[in-house]
């Protein structure tokens, strides 16, 4: 998840993530200084959507919405053996991501005004972010220390919701893949 600049996030924002606590360890240290969204609270995770709706439009009505539309995707596993990268980000490459881009096909269709990292880009391309914002000096020096920590496999089970509270993300809600 991102804000429009390096930890600049709003009160108010919400996003949907699957949590990949099989990752911290690996991650932790290198999250926690090259990420803004784990120093505001956010695990080591896989962004299914954000920004989704601002928390003024959830309502139980809004939960039950995407309890129905996760419910349809079945749980699996993925592996995190390999880093990628985007211009100034380095990220896990989770296998297989087929699973993970429906998650966020689904949700976007059903919520079309809330496009994927806000429709800047063509593909959404799942992934684990480790650093973001940064030269790709140090991505360099991150990426062989991750690289020795892989693979990691993780259960995904649930998407999360989580809330901006001005300060930190906080989650609101789990819906279960059934």
């Amino acid at each position: 998840m991102a804000g429009d600049g390096p930890g600049e996030f709003q009160a108010g924002q919400s996003g949907l993530v699957i949590r990949v606590p099989e990752a911290e360890p690996a991650v932790r240290a290198w999250r926690d200084r090259l990420d803004p969204s784990a120093r505001a609270s956010v695990p080591a995770h896989v962004t299914v959507l954000f920004p989704f709706l601002h928390e003024s439009r959830i309502d139980d009505g809004t939960h039950a919405a995407i309890g129905e539309v996760i419910g349809r995707h079945h749980p699996f596993e993925a592996r995190f053996a390999h880093c990628g990268r985007f211009p100034g980000i380095l990220y896990l490459v989770p296998d297989p991501d087929d699973p993970l881009r429906r998650l966020t096909e689904a949700i976007a269709n059903r919520w079309p005004e809330t496009p994927p990292f806000g429709g800047q880009f063509d593909e959404v391309i799942p992934h684990l972010t480790i650093a973001q914002g940064q030269h790709d000096a140090v991505l360099q020096e991150a990426e062989p220390d991750l690289r020795a920590r892989l693979p990691v496999t993780a259960r995904v089970s649930s998407v999360d919701l989580l809330v901006h509270d001005g300060t930190r993300w906080q989650q609101r809600a789990s819906f279960a893949l059934r």
